[in-house]
């Protein structure tokens, strides 16, 4: 079962759940976020999904352990711009000095709670390095309200070229995708609660019905139908095969 719980971290979740079957397949949907993951005895990065990520369980016994990141705000504990890492999973170890890597994969090791130690791990490198832009929450806040890009720019004093360079080491993409993928992300979660596709798609400011269809045909890769039907594994947070699940203890 997947659990996850609201972490000390701004803004972060930290969450657990089982391995997936081998061969079984999952569909993890782009959410604006990134992750510090604990898999297979590693610590890993996933950078942020500009669409679906289709890969396969590979049956991992310890199952998948990991903090994710509010949107934009990762950059600043890992120390690299987030469009270096869009699209990619990572080895920590990739990123930082491997000798310190192996120092903090051996704590979470050997910590009984592994959500725990990853999340003292970001607790304590937090305000080692820059800080996040500090235009970010209200962006984001802006673009999952469906403000048009045109309309944030200006609410931040920027020109929209400026926001979207502003954009991409916050978030590995420029405003307008972000707010795509927010958009879809909304729209799903209020599928999966039964609403009929015309009124979430009213709801969430598209244009009709097939504008929603073709908009997570595009991003997830499959109709909605599938998605909210459970025909492939999908997930609620993007860097891990993790299906809906309620905001439990991890």
């Amino acid at each position: 079962m997947y659990r996850e719980r609201p972490s000390r971290v701004p803004g972060a979740v930290v969450w657990r759940r089982p391995g997936a079957s081998p061969g079984t397949p999952l569909r993890i949907l782009p959410d604006g976020c990134m992750d510090l993951l604990w898999v297979g005895g590693e610590l890993l990065v996933t950078g942020p999904d500009p669409v679906a990520h289709v890969t396969t369980g590979t049956g991992d016994p310890g199952g998948y352990t990991g903090v994710r990141f509010a949107p934009g705000t990762a950059p600043a504990f890992l120390g690299v711009p987030a469009d270096e890492l869009r699209g990619l999973r990572v080895p920590l170890a990739d990123l930082w000095p491997r000798a310190e890597v192996r120092r903090l994969a051996g704590r979470v090791h050997a910590a009984p709670r592994p959500g725990a130690a990853l999340e003292e791990l970001v607790l304590s490198r937090l305000g080692a390095g820059d800080p996040p832009d500090p235009a970010v929450p209200g962006v984001v806040a802006m673009l999952r309200a469906g403000t048009a890009v045109a309309d944030v720019a200006h609410a931040v004093g920027l020109s929209e070229r400026q926001l979207r360079r502003r954009c991409l080491p916050a978030f590995g993409y420029g405003p307008k995708t972000l707010m795509r993928i927010l958009r879809m992300d909304r729209a799903v979660a209020l599928a999966r609660t039964g609403l009929p596709h015309a009124a979430v798609a009213a709801r969430t400011g598209y244009a009709d019905q097939a504008h929603l269809s073709r908009e997570v045909k595009t991003l997830a890769g499959v109709p909605l139908g599938v998605l909210v039907g459970g025909q492939e594994g999908s997930g609620a947070n993007r860097s891990t095969p993790l299906p809906s699940g309620s905001r439990t203890s991890a």
